[in-house]
């Protein structure tokens, strides 16, 4: 892990191969703004003051079913898709070896499924409850392999033929290979049943109880990680179609048309393969990769394609906010997530916890629960914020 800082850095302008960097827009200030929207939220809707009487579009859907909040994760992990492209271009445009990026792509997402069983495991690290999945750890895997099949060949085809690839075969899994101890899904048991499902059963046979988020299974399992991957995917394909030499405006039509037909697909899909963050399915995939690029067409429309008329110059300060979590993200969620756990671990008294100390003056000021859960989460997304400030103000920020 670096700390690096524009001012004191100075890459080489070496030319890299025409195949992967033959066109080479600049840095979109869209993609660090939904980014840092992405985190935000992200941290809003996992610090709820009181989760059971938290607004429902701050919490997920509690099994089949769509929430804001749901679009959080799906979001990131499409944005780590766009963002392998322009990484990959911008280091062999400073003169990186294939080779090179390989070993850099291997040690970063060593790094990342290292942090994240620090954030899971953060501060008692008891083997014997450790989770080995989790966002991070979820993010590692899904970068490796994108990266990986970037680097081999650039071309979009073969990344589109996977994307489908993974999104059928997860949905064949699911609804036509028997439960062993319960039957074929349909049939036997209720599709998306929420134990008796492959899924669940894999990762019971691969993990005890106390190491899964949710005992009997895991929202970030094995199997669940093949439509993910399908998630990043898109996410690659929109970095690559970014970096053709048509108008910008050209593109962020073409990225909203893509929205509007994966939600369109995705809500279809739902009817017979229903859409379930927890088991990530391929109509979840579908439907949030579509929101996720009408979301990123947006912000291009109101960031980069407006901060290119004059009239509009200097617009961008009012960004920053957004830009702060955007251009550090990973440290951001970090952040947040040992900050919880340092207040839900100490009990200033018996049977409460810090956090449930700082929440409880709140209803005296606020005796609306829901909204007094809101103003506790937007407090803490404020307290995540400051030190991040601090980076992004001295230009610091932290790369893996």
């Amino acid at each position: 892990m670096t700390v690096t800082n524009p001012s004191t850095t100075s890459p080489s302008a070496v030319s890299a191969k025409p195949s992967l960097i033959a066109a080479r827009p600049g840095r979109l200030l869209s993609l660090d703004v939904l980014r840092g929207l992405t985190i935000a939220f992200m941290i809003l809707v996992n610090n709820n003051g009181n989760e059971a009487h938290a607004y429902w579009p701050l919490k997920h859907a509690a099994w089949n079913g769509f929430t804001p909040t749901d679009l959080v994760f799906p979001t990131f992990l499409f944005l780590v898709g766009i963002s392998t492209v322009y990484s990959t271009a911008a280091r062999l445009a400073q003169g990186a070896t294939r080779q090179s990026l390989f070993v850099h792509v291997l040690r970063r997402s060593i790094i990342l499924y290292l942090l994240g069983l620090i954030v899971n495991s953060f501060p008692y690290f008891h083997l014997h409850t450790m989770r080995f999945y989790g966002v991070l750890p979820r993010i590692a895997i899904c970068y490796l392999v994108i990266a990986s099949l970037y680097l081999i060949n650039p071309g979009w085809r073969s990344k589109a033929a996977l994307a489908i690839a993974a999104l059928a075969a997860y949905w064949i899994l699911m609804r036509f290979v028997p439960v062993p101890g319960y039957g074929i899904p349909t049939r036997d048991i209720p599709l998306l049943d929420r134990d008796a499902n492959l899924t669940a059963w894999l990762d019971r046979q691969i993990f005890s109880a106390s190491h899964l988020y949710e005992r009997t299974r895991d929202p970030e399992g094995l199997l669940s990680t093949i439509p993910a991957l399908a998630t990043a995917l898109l996410g690659l394909l929109t970095g690559i179609w970014l970096r053709t030499q048509r108008t910008l405006r050209a593109k962020a039509d073409g990225i909203a048309t893509a929205g509007l037909s994966a939600v369109l697909l995705g809500g279809l899909w739902n009817l017979s393969f229903p859409i379930n963050k927890k088991l990530w399915t391929s109509s979840y995939v579908l439907f949030a990769s579509g929101l996720s690029l009408l979301l990123l067409a947006l912000c291009l429309l109101i960031v980069d394609l407006r901060d290119k008329s004059p009239s509009t110059s200097g617009h961008s300060r009012f960004l920053n906010p957004l830009l702060v979590f955007g251009t550090n993200a990973i440290a951001a969620y970090v952040f947040s997530e040992l900050l919880q756990s340092t207040l839900s671990s100490i009990h200033p008294q018996l049977g409460i916890n810090l956090q449930q100390l700082l929440f409880r003056p709140m209803l005296h000021v606020v005796p609306d629960q829901p909204f007094a859960s809101l103003l506790y989460s937007i407090g803490f997304v404020a307290v995540c914020w400051v030190p991040v400030w601090a980076l992004y103000r001295r230009s610091m920020f932290i790369k893996i």
